[in-house]
């Protein structure tokens, strides 16, 4: 069963964890859906940033976008699931595309049943156009 509306539950456990230094960064966490989203800003008071938009198929932001907030220092966790997907929708597939990415760059961290991945260490170098 999730959180409201089909949103998150969100346990004391990854709550204490995205609050870790939350204040140094623009948003706390980031992750697929508003709903999705929601639960987590509303638990944690803090911002979370809806990737896809409502449903995870907006091409908002893209991979360069998220690649670059993340290089910058400006998401601190990105949590996976949420949303309802990108192209099956009629959507984007920016928000596949993106988990695609940090799932392949960083290393998760599972806490009750959240999987996690720490995007404040060194982002890996954005592949050049060439």
């Amino acid at each position: 069963m999730g959180g409201l509306l089909g949103g998150a539950e969100v346990s004391d456990e990854v709550a204490a964890l995205l609050l870790e230094d939350a204040d140094a960064y623009t948003w706390a966490a980031a992750t697929t859906g508003s709903q999705n989203a929601a639960s987590y800003q509303l638990t944690i008071e803090k911002s979370v940033m809806p990737i896809g938009g409502f449903n995870g198929s907006d091409p908002s932001p893209t991979l360069e976008e998220f690649q670059q907030l993340v290089a910058t220092g400006q998401i601190h966790w990105y949590i996976e699931g949420g949303g309802f997907g990108g192209r099956q929708n009629g959507g984007s597939n920016a928000s596949s595309e993106i988990q695609a990415w940090v799932e392949e760059s960083f290393t998760a961290t599972t806490v009750d049943g959240t999987t996690l991945y720490d995007l404040s260490g060194d982002a890996p170098t954005q592949p050049s156009d060439t």
